[in-house]
């Protein structure tokens, strides 16, 4: 009987339907419409931040920035004058125009975006990175860098106002994925405070994590992709493939969650794995798989929850971020679009959330700047990708 009832309903239905002329199909597009339409993380540029900088400062490449817990922002970049184009970017130094001169390469803004602090470079006691690469701030303020140069195969500590603190790692060597002595080229280095830990994203010539502890800077452990011993052979990617048993690099992010999992960026190979913090292999995911070049997973950091529920991605070849459930590992949207302009990127390359749920994010090559994307909440939003987040007033 029920099944009668509703089958003669819907009979009665499609005669009405046809009477107006309303198909099944029109009928369907409001359906499919709203499965496009996903609940997600919005965010808008907020192309008032940072402040000028002082001095006739000018930055160059600028390839980390990390958050510390009063919401100020870390930014490392490379001021070597061979970064810019010459007496006509930077004739203050060059003594020739009034304009301009490179920064300081590590630089602290206060929440609002007003320099509070810029210091860094060569010193006493320790070796200045050739090229350097990434930024953490521990909860004791102390800062850590790495690099990826010529000999660039050490970490450094310092004091949030500069002071050298330790140099873990020996300067000058090569590739070597199985050393516990040096590293080769560290891309990023991210600290986790309840396991006394540091996670190096060792990187840029070996092919693996390495974890050292955060006080003494002792070497504890380190793995490859999936687990595996790593092996600094040749390591090639062709998009739809299977997928290479070891890193093929750069190992660019390797940042730890709050649930006991680190999140580990094989840049080449558009990927992202999954591992428990003892190096067990959980799962893996690729993002833009078919990206060639320099790949798509290039930094990551989380949402401001307790339940870290979202990841942001960087992919600094597609010049765009992601936003992805960190659970399932799909994308749910994205937001950029290459360019200079506010909300645009050329390359980026980094970016770290701070209290409040906000993005940083900073672009190497000629892109050369540090952005904030303001959080504003969790909103209905299309699958896909956004564009550059502008306000909606302004589009």
């Amino acid at each position: 009987m029920t099944r009668h009832i509703k089958y003669a309903a819907g009979a009665t239905f499609a005669v009405a339907l046809a009477a107006i002329g309303v198909s099944q199909s029109q009928l369907q597009e409001p359906a499919e419409a709203a499965s496009s339409m996903i609940m997600a993380p919005a965010f808008e540029v907020d192309p008032f931040w940072p402040k000028p900088l002082p001095n006739q400062w000018i930055l160059g490449r600028t390839i980390g920035v990390d958050v510390d817990a009063r919401d100020h922002v870390f930014i490392v970049h490379r001021d070597q004058d061979s970064m810019f184009g010459g007496a006509t970017e930077i004739g203050l130094k060059l003594g020739v125009s009034e304009c301009c001169t490179p920064a300081p390469p590590i630089i602290e803004f206060d929440p609002e975006g007003n320099v509070v602090n810029a210091w860094g470079g060569p010193g006493e006691g320790f070796t200045w990175p050739a090229s350097n690469h990434g930024i953490d701030v521990a909860p004791n303020g102390n800062v850590w860098i790495g690099g990826n140069g010529g000999g660039d195969s050490h970490v450094l500590v310092f004091t949030g106002d500069g002071q050298f603190v330790a140099q873990y790692g020996e300067p000058g060597n090569d590739t070597d994925s199985n050393s516990t002595t040096h590293f080769a080229q560290v891309a990023e280095v991210a600290i986790d405070a309840e396991a006394n830990e540091v996670f190096l994203a060792d990187g840029y010539r070996n092919k693996r994590v390495a974890v050292l502890d955060l006080n003494t800077g002792a070497f504890k452990r380190y793995w490859g992709a999936y687990g595996n011993r790593p092996v600094d052979d040749r390591v090639d990617y062709t998009p739809g493939a299977p997928l290479p048993q070891q890193f093929r690099g750069p190992v660019h992010c390797a940042i730890p969650s709050n649930d006991g999992l680190l999140y580990v960026c094989d840049r080449g190979s558009d990927r992202i794995q999954v591992f428990r913090k003892d190096g067990t292999f959980v799962k893996e995911a690729q993002v833009a798989p078919q990206t060639l070049n320099q790949g798509s997973t290039w930094d990551i950091d989380f949402s401001k929850d307790p339940e870290q529920k979202y990841l942001y991605l960087a992919d600094g070849q597609n010049f765009k971020v992601y936003i992805i459930e960190r659970e399932t590992l799909e994308v749910l949207t994205s937001f950029g679009h290459g360019g200079r302009g506010p909300g645009q990127f050329y390359a980026p390359h980094s970016l770290a959330t701070d209290n409040q749920g906000n993005i940083y994010t900073t672009e190497t090559y000629e892109g050369k700047r540090v952005q904030k994307f303001v959080y504003q909440g969790l909103k209905e939003q299309a699958r896909g990708h956004q564009g550059a987040p502008w306000p909606a007033s302004e589009l």
